[in-house]
């Protein structure tokens, strides 16, 4: 990391929505105790979307903290809340918190929940309900927003969930919330707070729990008769090979990585869904990195005697790749905690893989112990790094590629996501912020609150966060472009507009071949044509500035490089790229 990324990610402070300052109390309220309690864990913010359900909460942020250590950041749809707070924990590894609505509020939310689930990102999720007490319901309103088990509806992906009965249940609530969020392997809690309760009257605060003796434990360290076997294995090995999945955005870790496969001489893989793991064009690079393990890369992987996968997604399958049906010929070192997070409702725990040497650890406390255990291996011939596509002259997404790298430059950039069609090759990353992954779940309309997410944690670094995403995925998500302008988060989205679900197009034309029907029927309920959407008008209409249609490919350079130069000011960007 540069030096002016060295920062506390909060230090940018925001200074809009700042309330007219409140008297001393004169009485407390249940819902006191639960902000008190947020800010001894030291949320940096919450991101809302409005409900009478945590009014009470709502109230005590503002009048009662000043709208400081949480501030509230008003979203226009639950989705994006927890997809900006999701965001955030991509870049920074910690935990912000979002909150939501009661049940409607709450399945709104569901699919960006389950995207920081599968992404193992740590995130505290607050819920309400209506009264439990149904003598304290309102007519109507508070009867169909009351569930009596409103958490069911996320149990089978979140970490823990809990409905607190007093406000002293609720503080512990919130401390055991975020010690389980923030423990490896990280994810998503929520903690549901009844209405009533918050608006009940105190005849003091409670007293408020010391959050330093509660916080999530240190990485577990690997036993070390396991780590000798693994030292064992590697410094033995004559072909070993890396799979380099989720990891920290630690620079100190990204270092120790590249340090252990130059001691081992070892390629290392890469992965398109999880974010920058290894330097992409380092000599040991094996491949770039895709959402799906490329044949080149399965067919050199089976080449290996010895793999280490430090918590790669999708071990079994990529072991597959490379081996199919025969049993894998390498021995598996397996440094990876989330079998914790493994249950029956979600399949996101992938393939059962094999493994010679498991250390249920997360891989930055590993790496460092096995780059001072292993022998190192002298320096190996090895192929050239592969180029980028040839330039076809079409606007395509390797032309926006192309042209990102150009008006770049020297400048700091951090690709918040990416499109499908994205090919590795096209942009080398050399920082753990270079690339932050997929959205984990792959849910469509996660992209714009993710990038907002980032570009929150990336204020005031000089780092300029930059969203490629599809236009269905801007589509879904639009509406996360008027909290980034609204807050002042520069940033910049250039998207790669077919007019079409074209991903699902791909997958009519292959069912018509199959069924011998017409391909040139694949079309119909995927394209959003007649009329086409302008999506920098949608920009223009939340504040932000909006650059396009683009439409040939020699005016797309000077997009870009506006796009960029408006963003490094201070401003929102949209660049509408017609692919």
């Amino acid at each position: 990391m540069n030096a002016k990324d060295k920062r506390d990610p909060t230090a940018a402070a925001i200074t809009h929505d700042q309330p007219v300052a409140a008297a001393a109390p004169l009485q407390f309220w249940g819902s006191d105790a639960m902000a008190e309690m947020l800010r001894a864990l030291d949320i940096p913010y919450l991101a809302i979307n409005p409900g009478a359900s945590y009014r009470g909460l709502h109230d005590s942020i503002v009048n009662y903290l000043g709208n400081t250590r949480p501030q509230m950041l008003l979203c226009l749809h639950e989705e994006s809340a927890v997809a900006i707070a999701h965001g955030y924990a991509k870049v920074t590894d910690r935990m912000m918190g979002a909150a939501v609505h009661s049940n409607v509020g709450l399945m709104h939310a569901t699919m960006a929940i389950f995207n920081a689930w599968c992404d193992r990102a740590p995130l505290l999720v607050l819920g309400a309900t209506g009264p439990w007490d149904a003598a304290k319901r309102r007519p109507w309103i508070d009867w169909i927003h009351t569930m009596s088990d409103q958490g069911a509806m996320v149990r089978g992906f979140t970490k823990w969930d809990n409905q607190p009965g007093s406000p002293v249940a609720a503080q512990e609530a919130l401390l055991r919330a975020a010690q389980i969020a923030n423990t490896a392997p990280r994810g998503p809690t929520y903690v549901n707070l009844d209405a009533a309760l918050q608006e009940q009257k105190l005849d003091a605060l409670p007293l408020l729990p010391d959050a330093k003796r509660y916080l999530a434990p240190q990485a577990v360290m690997p036993a070390p008769q396991l780590l000798e076997a693994a030292a064992k294995l590697l410094s033995g090995a004559k072909n070993p090979m890396i799979l380099a999945g989720r990891v920290s955005r630690s620079e100190t870790g990204w270092a120790e990585r590249v340090a252990l496969a130059e001691k081992l001489q070892a390629r290392v893989f890469t992965d398109g869904k999880t974010a920058a793991a290894f330097p992409t064009d380092h000599r040991l690079a094996a491949s770039t990195p895709e959402t799906f393990f490329p044949p080149d890369a399965a067919k050199l992987l089976r080449e290996a005697d010895v793999v280490l996968s430090l918590d790669w997604v999708d071990l079994a399958g990529t072991l597959r790749a490379a081996w199919g049906a025969q049993p894998v010929g390498a021995k598996v070192i397996r440094v990876s905690p989330d079998a914790h997070l493994h249950r029956g409702t979600s399949m996101d725990y992938q393939g059962l893989p094999p493994a010679d040497v498991y250390l249920m650890c997360e891989p930055d406390a590993v790496v460092p112990a096995l780059l001072a255990a292993v022998t190192a291996r002298p320096a190996v011939g090895l192929p050239a790094a592969p180029a980028a596509p040839a330039d076809d002259g079409k606007l395509s997404v390797a032309a926006v590629a192309r042209a990102l790298n150009a008006a770049s430059g020297d400048r700091d950039l951090c690709l918040t996501h990416l499109p499908l069609s994205w090919n590795g090759a096209y942009r080398a990353f050399h920082h753990p912020l270079d690339y932050l992954g997929q959205e984990g779940g792959g849910g469509v309309g996660a992209g714009p609150g993710l990038t907002v997410g980032a570009a929150l944690a990336l204020k005031g670094s000089g780092r300029i966060p930059v969203g490629m995403l599809g236009d269905g995925d801007f589509l879904m998500g639009a509406t996360a472009l008027w909290t980034a302008v609204h807050y002042q988060l520069p940033c910049l989205f250039l998207i790669c507009n077919n007019r079409s679900f074209f991903n699902d197009e791909v997958h009519q034309e292959r069912v018509a071949k199959e069924r011998s029907r017409p391909v040139e029927n694949k079309w119909i309920g995927m394209r959003m044509t007649d009329p086409e959407m302008d999506l920098a008008m949608i920009a223009r209409g939340q504040g932000a500035e909006g650059i396009g249609p683009v439409r040939h490919i020699e005016d797309l350079a000077k997009a870009i490089e506006s796009g960029i130069r408006l963003a490094s000011e201070g401003k929102v960007c949209v660049v509408d790229i017609r692919v």
